[in-house]
C-alpha cells in the first residue's frame, strides 16, 4: 500500500477543524456579548464569569476520559458525538430563560468541545508523518483560532442585527450539520481507505478496554514533563484565554473609553496574532527538533505584555496593544507542549497525555475567569451605567496582577521541563 494522498489527509484534518473552529468560537463568545449576558441574566461580574466559566469546567473534565476513549475507540465516533451534543448545548444556551438553562448549555458546549483537540492531534498522528507533528499542531490551534476571531466584531455586528440568541442557534443548527458529515467521510486511520497509516505501530494498537486507567496515569506521572507542562499551560495559555475569551472587552471599555465593538477588535487582533504565531512557532520546533527553547520564548512575550498590563493598566493604548499584540503571537507557542507531553512518554500514552496537557489550560482558565470576577466585585464601589457594573483602576489592576503572577511561576516551571529534542520515547 502507498501513503494517503495529501489533498486526503488535509479533508479529514479539516472536518477535525471546523468542529475545533466552532468549539472556539463558543467558547468566547461570552466576551462579545458580556453586556448583552449581563443585562438579559441580571449578571454580576463573578456571576458572568462563573456562566462562562460553565464551558471550561466541563472541558477540563472530560481531558482525561477523552484522552482514554479516543486510545481506545478511535477519534471520529468522539467527533461525531461532540459535533451533535455542542449543537444542541449551543441552542439551549441560545434559547435558555434562566441562568441555570444558560450555563448547561455552556456546560454541554464545553463537555463536547472537550473532545475535539485531543483527537485531532490523534488524527494526526495517523494521517501526517511524525516530522509534520508540530506544523500541524501549530495549523490546528490557528484554524481553531479562527473561531475565536469570528466570535469578536463579526459576532458583535450579527448579534446587533439579529440578536445574540439567533445567531449562537444557528451555530448550533450549522454543528449538527456538521455531524452528519463527520459521519459520512471521517476515518480514523488511512488504512480504512486502503493507504499505509503514518503512526507506528504501538499507536495503531488500541488499549484494551479492560486495562488499568489508574495504572496508567501512574505510568505517565513517572515523567517530569507529563505534570509540569499541564501547570505550564495553565498559565501561559489559561491567562490569554481568560483575557481575551471574558476581560479585555470590559477592561478596554471600561479603562480606556473604547467602544464594544473597538475593544473587541483589540481582542481578536490578539487572537489573530495566536492564529499566526501557532503554525510559526510549530514550524520552528520542528526545523530547530527542539521543544523547550521556542515555547520558552513565546512565553517571554506573553509575559512582558501582561506584565506591562498588570503593573501600568492605563498605559497608552500606542505601547499597550504593540505589547499585547507580541503577547498574542508568544503565547501561541504553547501548541509546542502537546507534541511535547507526546513525545515524554511511550506512544501507546499519547491520548492520555495530550488530554492532561490540555486539561492545564482549562483548569487555569476555568479558575481564572471567576476568581478575576470576585476581584473586580471586592473592589466595585457601587457605580452602574444602562445596568452593567462598572469597575475602576485599582479593581482592574488587582485582578490582572494575579492573572500575571500565575503566567510567571509557569515559566519557572517551564524552564524545569526535560527536552525530548522532537523524539519519541518508545
Amino acid at each position: 500500500m502507498q501513503q494517503p494522498p495529501a489533498r486526503l489527509s488535509y479533508f479529514v484534518w479539516g472536518l477535525a477543524a471546523a468542529f475545533y473552529l466552532f468549539g472556539f468560537f463558543q467558547r468566547v463568545t461570552p466576551a462579545s456579548l458580556a453586556a448583552d449576558l449581563m443585562r438579559d441574566f441580571d449578571l454580576t461580574a463573578a456571576a458572568l464569569g462563573n456562566l462562562s466559566a460553565f464551558y471550561y469546567y466541563a472541558y477540563a473534565a472530560m481531558q482525561i476520559p477523552t484522552g482514554i476513549l479516543v486510545d481506545r475507540w478511535g477519534p471520529s465516533r468522539l467527533f461525531v458525538a461532540g459535533s451533535a451534543l455542542s449543537g444542541a448545548g449551543a441552542m439551549l444556551f441560545a434559547l435558555g430563560d434562566s441562568v441555570l438553562v444558560a450555563g448547561l448549555g455552556r456546560a454541554l458546549i464545553g463537555a463536547s468541545h472537550g473532545m475535539a483537540w485531543v483527537s485531532m492531534l490523534k488524527l494526526v498522528t495517523h494521517w501526517f508523518p511524525p516530522r509534520r507533528f508540530g506544523t500541524l499542531s501549530g495549523l490546528s490551534l490557528a484554524v481553531g483560532t479562527l473561531g475565536a476571531i469570528l466570535a469578536g466584531p463579526p459576532l458583535r455586528a450579527l448579534a446587533d442585527a439579529f440578536g445574540w440568541r439567533g445567531v449562537i442557534a444557528v451555530s448550533g443548527a450549522l454543528a449538527l450539520a456538521l455531524a452528519v458529515a463527520i459521519r459520512a467521510f471521517m476515518r480514523d486511520d488511512p488504512s480504512e481507505r486502503g493507504f499505509d497509516s503514518h503512526a507506528p505501530p504501538s499507536a495503531r494498537a488500541r488499549q484494551s478496554a479492560h486495562a488499568s486507567i489508574a495504572a496508567s496515569l501512574r505510568e505517565i506521572f513517572r515523567h517530569r514533563n507529563v505534570w509540569l507542562l499541564p501547570i505550564v499551560n495553565s498559565g501561559t495559555c489559561g491567562a490569554f484565554l481568560a483575557f481575551t475569551g471574558l476581560w479585555g472587552v470590559p477592561f478596554f471599555v471600561q479603562q480606556h473609553a473604547l467602544s464594544v465593538k473597538k475593544a473587541s477588535t483589540v481582542t481578536s487582533a490578539m487572537l489573530v496574532l495566536f492564529a499566526l504565531g501557532a503554525p510559526a512557532f510549530g514550524h520552528l520546533s520542528d526545523r530547530w527538533r527542539l521543544r523547550r527553547r521556542p515555547f520558552a520564548l513565546g512565553s517571554a512575550l506573553l509575559a512582558i505584555g501582561f506584565g506591562t498590563l498588570a503593573m501600568w493598566p492605563d498605559a497608552p493604548l500606542a505601547l499597550l496593544i504593540p505589547l499585547l499584540l507580541a503577547a498574542g503571537f508568544g503565547t501561541a507557542s504553547m501548541a509546542l507542549s502537546f507534541g511535547y507531553v507526546k513525545e515524554s512518554v511511550p506512544a501507546r500514552f499519547q491520548g492520555v497525555v495530550t488530554g492532561v496537557a490540555n486539561a492545564g489550560v482549562m483548569l487555569g482558565t476555568l479558575i481564572q475567569m471567576p476568581v478575576i470576577g470576585l476581584i473586580l466585585d471586592a473592589h466595585w464601589k457601587g457605580a452602574i451605567v444602562a445596568g452593567v457594573r462598572q469597575y475602576d483602576r485599582a479593581a482592574f489592576q488587582s485582578a490582572l496582577l494575579f492573572l500575571f503572577a500565575w503566567i510567571a511561576v509557569a515559566l519557572v516551571l517551564l524552564l524545569a521541563t526535560r527536552e525530548t529534542h522532537a523524539k519519541q520515547l518508545q
